[in-house]
C-alpha cells in the first residue's frame, strides 16, 4: 500500500508543470506616436534588444524580464499619468527611457517615482535640471557637456561667431544656458539664439536668422525632425555655416533623409560610442545582437536605450533586494558600472552617469569621419 501510494505521488508530482519564476516588470513611458515617436521607438528597440538577448540565456536569476510599455506621445501630462497607471498597475522594479526633458522635469516635479521609490535609468535628457532630479540617472554626458566642449574646440581653430537654434521649451533653454556659459568662458560671440516652438518643425525664422547674421558655425539644439528641416532649409537658402548637432538628433534618420551629398559636411556631438567603434565590447555586442533582429526600429539612438537595459541588468544582478527600494538603492550607489568599455558612475547626484564627448562627421558617401 505504502509503495502504490509513493508511486502514485511520484506520477501525480510528475504531471504538475514546475511554476515559472515570475517576471522582472521594467516599464517605460514614452511617445510611441507623435513628433517624437522616432525616438521613443529607437531607445524601446535598444532596450528590448538587449533584454531579450538576456531572456534568451535564462533571465536574472531565472527571472525573465518584461518589458511594458506606454505611449505618451510626448505630451508631459500624459508622461505623468501613464507612469503612475503602469506603476500601479504592473508593479515594475524600475523605469527606463522616459524621452524629452519637458516630460521629464514633470515627473521630477509630480513625484511619483520618489514616492513610489521606483527608479529611472536612460532617461533621455541630458539637461541639467533632470541629471539633479532624484531617482533619475542619464547614461550620456550633458547638454552643457556638449556645447562645452564643442566651444573650447572652435576656440582652438579660431571660430568667434557661433549662431544657436534651440527648441522653445526646457530642452532649449538649457542648452541656451550651458551655450552662453561657454561662449563666455572660451571668448566667442553667440550671434544670434533663435528659437523654435516644441515639437514642431518650424524653423522657417531661424533659418532666416542664421543666414541674415552669417555665422560660422549654427550650433543645433533641436530634436530630429526639426533638425531635419533646418539642415534642408539652411542650404537652400545659401547658409553657408558648418553645421553641428546635438547628439539627440538621429544621425540614421538625418542621413536617410538628406542622402549623401547634402548630409556630407553635417557635424554632431558623439556622447555614446559609435557603431563603428568596434575597440568597445558593448558595440560588437550590439551589433551582432543587431545584426541578428528584425526590428525596424533599431537606429542610432538604439544603443542608448541597448546601455540603460545593459546597466540595469547589471545592477539587478548584483543586488540581493529585488524590490523597486532595493534596485534604486543599488542604483543610486553605483560607482563603476562597464557595459563593455563604457564606463558609468550613478553616484553623484548632480551630473549624469558619463563625461565622454566627441564629435563626427558625415564625409564622402555617408562615410562617418570622427
Amino acid at each position: 500500500m505504502k509503495l502504490w501510494t509513493f508511486a502514485a505521488a511520484a506520477c501525480l508530482a510528475a504531471a504538475v508543470p514546475a511554476v515559472a519564476a515570475p517576471p522582472i516588470v521594467i516599464g517605460q513611458v514614452a511617445p510611441f506616436s507623435g513628433p517624437q515617436a522616432i525616438t521613443g521607438k529607437a531607445i524601446h528597440a535598444g532596450a528590448k534588444l538587449y533584454f531579450d538577448a538576456v531572456n534568451a540565456r535564462g533571465g536574472v536569476r531565472g527571472r525573465p524580464i518584461r518589458l511594458v510599455t506606454r505611449d505618451d506621445a510626448q505630451k508631459p501630462e500624459e508622461s505623468v499619468r501613464l507612469t503612475r497607471e503602469l506603476i500601479a498597475a504592473e508593479a515594475p522594479l524600475a523605469m527606463i527611457g522616459t524621452v524629452g526633458t519637458t516630460n521629464l522635469d514633470a515627473l521630477a516635479k509630480d513625484g511619483v517615482l520618489v514616492q513610489q521609490r521606483v527608479s529611472m535609468i536612460g532617461a533621455v535628457s541630458g539637461a541639467a535640471s533632470v541629471a539633479q532630479a532624484q531617482g533619475m540617472h542619464i547614461v550620456k554626458a550633458s547638454y552643457h557637456d556638449e556645447v562645452g566642449r564643442l566651444f573650447s574646440q572652435l576656440a582652438g581653430v579660431g571660430v568667434r561667431r557661433v549662431g544657436l537654434v534651440y527648441q522653445d521649451d526646457g530642452l532649449g533653454r538649457d542648452v541656451l544656458t550651458g551655450a552662453e556659459a561657454a561662449a563666455r568662458k572660451h571668448g566667442i560671440e553667440l550671434a544670434v539664439r533663435s528659437g523654435y516652438p516644441r515639437n514642431t518643425v518650424a524653423v522657417e525664422k531661424a533659418v532666416a536668422d542664421m543666414v541674415a547674421a552669417r555665422v560660422q558655425v549654427v550650433f543645433l539644439g533641436a530634436t530630429t525632425a526639426a533638425g531635419i528641416e533646418f539642415v534642408k532649409q539652411y542650404a537652400g537658402a545659401g547658409g553657408l555655416g558648418t553645421l553641428y548637432g546635438m547628439s539627440i538628433i538621429d544621425t540614421d534618420a538625418l542621413y536617410k533623409a538628406l542622402g549623401p551629398e547634402r548630409s556630407r559636411g553635417y557635424a554632431f556631438s558623439v556622447v555614446l560610442p559609435l557603431a563603428q567603434q568596434t575597440n568597445r565590447a558593448v558595440v560588437r555586442e550590439y551589433l551582432q545582437l543587431r545584426e541578428a533582429s528584425r526590428d525596424a526600429n533599431l537606429s542610432a539612438r538604439s544603443i542608448e536605450g541597448f546601455i540603460a537595459a545593459k546597466a540595469l541588468v547589471k545592477v539587478l544582478e548584483g543586488t540581493a533586494n529585488l524590490t523597486p527600494a532595493g534596485v534604486t538603492a543599488a542604483l543610486a550607489a553605483a560607482r563603476s558600472i562597464d557595459v563593455g568599455g563604457y564606463l558609468l558612475d550613478f553616484s553623484a547626484a548632480d551630473r549624469p552617469g558619463s563625461r565622454y564627448v566627441d564629435f563626427a562627421m558625415f564625409g564622402e558617401g555617408g562615410r562617418i569621419l570622427q
